[in-house]
């Protein structure tokens, strides 16, 4: 079964542009792991831009499914994992400012990095994917870091997708038979939506997990938040 963890960013990316509590992230991914989502993800950026450091302290004792931090690993980040535990640590290579995630490690020139990394993780407990492009290469080396999985950074396929559906998945195809045959677990994000999700999910039966927020969270204005949460869990069945 391919889980459904939802990001929650972009409800505190509301919530703050108008301080206060309005909307409440805390009711808002029980209202989600409620519609049954199996998994809520949040990205703590260093300038708390959408999800703040003390979310993320209130989030762990309220997710009761799948709670999953992703970020680059800062030593701030990392203190702030290993002091709450989630059950899964994504590792993104984004500088400080970038608007959102949008390449994957080089896992070869990080190597050395990613393995103290990783290794201080697991001593903690935590199951560790990193964030990563179709490149070969890449998907082997990762698994000399320790890493249990990758996440696919999926938004060249959802570009592509409207052109050429059949072109745009073939290289996360062979991406995940080289994570397999390495023996890493396989995630994947990063604007799967509503009309390409389906495919994607179909041509890739090894998915562990996709993790999806924006195109949801924006759905869910036309929808609601039920519905919308329901919908995407009927294209991964």
């Amino acid at each position: 079964m391919t889980r459904l963890s939802v990001n929650i960013n972009k409800i505190a990316t509301i919530r703050n542009a108008r301080g206060g509590n309005v909307p409440d992230l805390l009711k808002a991914a029980s209202k989600i792991e409620l519609y049954g989502a199996q998994g809520i993800t949040v990205h703590p950026r260093p300038d708390e831009r959408h999800i703040r450091y003390e979310d993320v302290r209130l989030l762990k004792p309220l997710v009761t499914t799948e709670f999953n931090i992703e970020g680059y690993p800062s030593r701030s980040f990392l203190d702030l994992v290993i002091e709450n535990k989630p059950h899964q640590v994504t590792l993104v290579p984004d500088p400080p400012d970038a608007l959102t995630s949008s390449a994957g490690w080089d896992t070869i020139s990080n190597k050395a990095f990613l393995i103290d990394v990783i290794a201080e993780l697991k001593r903690a407990g935590i199951r560790v994917s990193i964030f990563i492009d179709t490149n070969l290469t890449n998907i082997e080396h990762a698994a000399q870091t320790g890493a249990d999985r990758v996440e696919l950074y999926t938004e060249p396929y959802a570009d592509n997708f409207p052109i050429d559906r059949d072109a745009a998945i073939a290289p996360f195809v062979e991406a995940a038979k080289m994570a397999n045959k390495v023996g890493l677990g396989l995630n994947a994000g990063h604007d799967l939506n509503l009309d390409n999700l389906r495919f994607f999910h179909e041509s890739i039966p090894s998915l562990n997990e996709v993790s999806i927020g924006h195109a949801l969270i924006s759905d869910a204005l036309y929808f609601g938040l039920e519905k919308t949460v329901k919908m995407y869990l009927d294209l991964l069945k």
